[in-house]
């Protein structure tokens, strides 16, 4: 019993001690707590008092934080209270790199404040941030993550006069480390203690900053105001002394004394006991008119242009400043006194300036100064200074040379104007006598321009402007007719083909004497060209006049030629238009209606004239509304295509076809291939029809190869116009290359008259076209007369004689020249085609003299294969 009341007894005594031991070890923490708090206050205390600059507060108070807490992970940032921008002055991390490092493509202020240090800066507030914060805090879109997770993260913020400034910041990244409330309330005592020191520590490194840099400018401004006075005083010196040149050009001193002065006026801006000026006079001799050194009392005499030093100055035309190495180097390299070697006196030299001198902008000597030793050293600015001062002396000696000259100039001007006055009056009849050669010239050269170089003719530039004349005068004198004839003589063409183009000169030269002795001297005859003439019939009564003149020419003209001591009949026909009382006449329009009439006289069997009327007038318009309707039908593709076979006369095999274009008009018919060319080229679309027929190929040439078999050659006569021109040209490669034609079965034909008048662009044409495997022919054979030797040498695969070759097989001697043509078809190893073959007797001509190959309307008959053609609609 006594034992159960003793411990009834001592148990509330026991609980009682055990209050008072935790109590007891709750005030030792907070002892403890305190002392620690007080000793980290000392701490910063004495470091803020024996630091002098942040960066180094910064390490003392890391270094002192590692001893109260773990803080090798340890940052601090700051915020400039005028910009906002953060920053780091301070980071230690034993995981990552700097930020600006780890993110080295984003602006660390940015950075800093989308993180838990921008939340800490925005709030505040003291954050101790965990896991389960930090993942809290992403998912809120209050920050971001950045670096690598670390375990705890305590940020404190620094206040100075509750404005946060910063924050300080330790963070763990092992679990072993942990923070608590002691961190924080450590932390937090630090960062209100140490917002004081940065503010002051800031301010001082400012007010050190702000006095370096002061400093710095008042030690400028003096060197400035210095520099300013030195400049003030060089420029005064500067001006006096080209106030002295100025002076001195316009002086009349002795030339001697002249450069001496000069000399002493260069001397007061520069050092200058060796110098020298050297002059090129119009002998291309270089003089020293002024020469002074400490090497030498000898005076240079004149020499001619070498490859000295001066020269070298006066050859480059660019100042220069050379040192002795720059001229040993320059000797060396062969660069001066190569040639020469006899005039380098440079060893003793330290240094040398050379500035050439300019003289009505061209370079007429050079200003030169040396050094012996390096008692001055020039430098560049001694070259610039001497530059310019040079430029007024040269002046100066314009000024001094101008003035000797026009000296010497009054002595000579009395024999110089006698001499002159002569030569004048020389000057002036050959003057005369060219301006009259020069008249006759101009003459002959107008004339030329307005007449036809063969008969001595007006041509149509002259009769247009006369043409043009006589409208006007009709107009103002309205009772006057006049009576334009358009004549076209007949079988010209036959004369070339026949006798060749000397005697086709010939008749016309006759024809043009024939025609002109049946006018009158005031009338006009103007040849046009080829063998077309017009007359204007100026003043006439009435129509009768114009027909009695066209009867006198259509007598004239069919009076017998005699050419190649032959004779030969040729005729001509004339178109007749008048004057009439329309305004709207123009000389175009006259001279048309002319034309219009001689196209029908033609038409009504040559050897006859037309008079243009109403008739002929309303056949012009269906020429162009013809050409409106050939136009048209271009555009919708309304012309079809049809093929002429080309046959082996032995065999009967069709060994090629040939396509031609036909046009069935709905008022004037079935306008065939032949007529379908003439309209093209009249109305200036051959190359339209040609890439019509070409399209068309290249569109049905499977449907051919299986009519006319894989082997059958296509025959495709193409205008000369394609290869003209390098645009044309490379259209014409380009057509080719994409069409669905095997090129080696196809020989596209070239005219031989357009080959002869234009050889070099055929050539070139040829050798491009044959290159794609095109193969290459010539038709209208026999009437160009292009030579053996062209024929050799173009890559030609083909030869296909004229149309009206057939028509004249009359006589041996016309079957004879048609023989060798296809004896030169068989020497050059070309295929020869014969074309136009409309009877059987032809075929056995052709036959005859060796033609095996061949086109025409009497094939079919001859051999009954050749089928209807084909006609396609294109």
């Amino acid at each position: 019993m006594d034992t159960a009341i003793s411990h009834s007894i001592a148990s509330p005594r026991v609980e009682h001690l055990q209050k008072r031991i935790a109590r007891l070890k709750r005030l030792a923490k907070k002892y403890k707590r305190s002392e620690i708090i007080q000793n980290a206050l000392l701490g910063i205390s004495n470091i803020a008092t024996q630091v002098t600059s942040l960066d180094d507060f910064y390490q003392r108070v890391h270094l002192h934080l590692q001893q109260l807490i773990p803080a090798e992970n340890f940052f601090i940032a700051s915020q400039d209270p005028k910009t906002g921008l953060t920053s780091l002055p301070f980071f230690a991390d034993q995981q990552d790199s700097h930020p600006t490092e780890l993110y080295p493509d984003q602006e660390i202020s940015a950075l800093l404040n989308s993180g838990l240090t921008g939340y800490v800066l925005r709030n505040g507030t003291p954050l101790l941030c965990d896991d389960i914060k930090f993942n809290e805090l992403i998912a809120s879109g209050d920050i971001k993550s950045l670096g690598s997770p670390s375990h705890q993260w305590l940020g404190v913020p620094i206040k100075n006069q509750e404005i946060v400034s910063g924050v300080l910041v330790v963070q763990s990244y092992n679990e072993a480390n942990t923070y608590g409330e002691l961190e924080l309330e450590l932390m937090g005592f630090i960062c209100h203690h140490i917002s004081g020191v940065m503010e002051r520590l800031e301010h001082h490194e400012q007010l050190e900053q702000a006095i370096v840099e002061r400093t710095k400018e008042l030690s400028q401004a003096y060197e400035k105001v210095k520099k300013e006075i030195t400049e003030r005083v060089k420029a005064e010196k500067l001006q006096k002394a080209l106030f002295e040149i100025a002076d001195l050009s316009a002086s009349n001193v002795l030339q001697q004394d002249f450069y001496l002065r000069l000399h002493t006026i260069m001397s007061q801006l520069i050092p200058a006991d060796n110098c020298f000026i050297s002059l090129i006079n119009d002998n291309n001799m270089l003089s020293f008119p002024f020469y002074v050194s400490q090497m030498t009392t000898e005076y240079p005499a004149s020499r001619p242009m070498q490859d000295g030093l001066t020269e070298y100055i006066l050859e480059h035309k660019l100042p220069r400043l050379l040192s002795s190495k720059d001229i040993a180097d320059m000797v060396a390299n062969g660069e001066i006194y190569a040639k020469s070697p006899e005039l380098n006196k440079t060893d003793r030299m330290h240094q040398w300036i050379g500035i050439p001198l300019i003289i009505n902008g061209d370079i007429a000597g050079a200003l030169t100064i040396y050094s012996l030793d390096d008692a001055h050293i020039y430098q560049l600015k001694d070259l610039e200074l001497l530059t310019f001062v040079s430029q007024h002396m040269a002046n100066a000696i314009e000024r001094k040379l101008a003035t000797e000259s026009l000296k010497n100039s009054h002595e000579q001007l009395e024999d110089k104007v006698v001499k002159r006055t002569k030569a004048l009056a020389e000057l002036n009849n050959n003057l005369q006598q060219e301006i009259n050669q020069r008249r006759k010239i101009e003459n002959q050269l107008l004339h030329d321009a307005q007449h036809d170089g063969l008969t001595g003719l007006p041509n149509r530039s002259y009769l247009m402007e006369r043409l043009s004349q006589a409208l006007k005068h009709l107009r103002r004198h309205g009772l006057d007719q006049f009576a334009l004839l358009f004549i076209d003589l007949d079988r010209f063409k036959v004369i070339n083909d026949s006798f060749g183009h000397l005697e086709g000169d010939r008749f016309l030269i006759e024809t043009a004497q024939r025609i002109k002795s049946c006018v009158r001297e005031n009338d006009t005859l103007a040849r046009m060209g080829g063998d077309e003439f017009v007359i204007l019939l100026d003043s006439i009564n009435a129509t009768e006049d114009a027909i009695e003149v066209s009867d006198r020419i259509l007598q004239a003209l069919s009076m017998p030629y005699q050419l190649a001591k032959q004779e030969f009949i040729s005729g001509a026909s004339i178109g007749i238009a008048f004057s009439g009382r329309n305004k709207l006449v123009t000389s175009e329009s006259l001279l048309r209606d002319a034309d219009a009439a001689m196209y029908q006289a033609k038409a009504n069997g040559k050897g006859c004239y037309v008079i243009f009327d109403d008739k002929l007038s309303a056949q012009s318009k269906l020429q162009h509304e013809l050409e409106i309707d050939f136009k048209k039908a271009l555009d919708q593709q309304e012309f079809e295509i049809n093929y002429v076979e080309v046959v082996d006369f032995t065999t009967g095999e069709i060994i090629a076809i040939e396509p031609h274009i036909e046009w069935y008009h709905p008022e004037q018919g079935l306008i065939e291939h032949g007529k379908m060319k003439q309209l093209a080229a009249q109305y200036q679309l051959t190359l339209n029809i040609d890439g019509y027929i070409f399209s068309h190929l290249s569109e049905q040439y499977q449907f051919l190869k299986s009519k006319y078999g894989p082997s059958v050659y296509l025959h495709l006569s193409i205008s000369s116009q394609h290869i003209k021109n390098k645009f044309v040209l490379r259209n014409l490669k380009q057509t080719i290359k994409s069409s669905h034609i095997h090129l080696e079965k196809l020989i596209l034909f070239f005219n031989e008259k357009a080959l002869v008048q234009d050889t070099e662009n055929h050539i070139n044409g040829f050798e491009l076209i044959s290159q794609l495997g095109v193969q290459i022919g010539i038709d209208g054979y026999g009437t160009g007369y292009s030579s053996l030797s062209c024929l050799s040498f173009l890559p030609i695969k083909a030869l296909k004689l004229d149309d009206d070759i057939s028509k004249h097989l009359l006589n041996d001697k016309q079957l004879q020249l048609v023989k060798a043509y296809q004896l030169t078809a068989q020497t050059l190893n070309f295929d020869m085609y014969a074309t136009t073959v409309d009877t059987q007797q032809q075929v056995r001509q052709f036959l005859e003299l060796g033609y095996v190959r061949g086109q025409g309307r009497a094939i079919s008959k001859l051999f009954n294969e050749k089928k209807k053609p084909h006609k396609a609609c294109a």
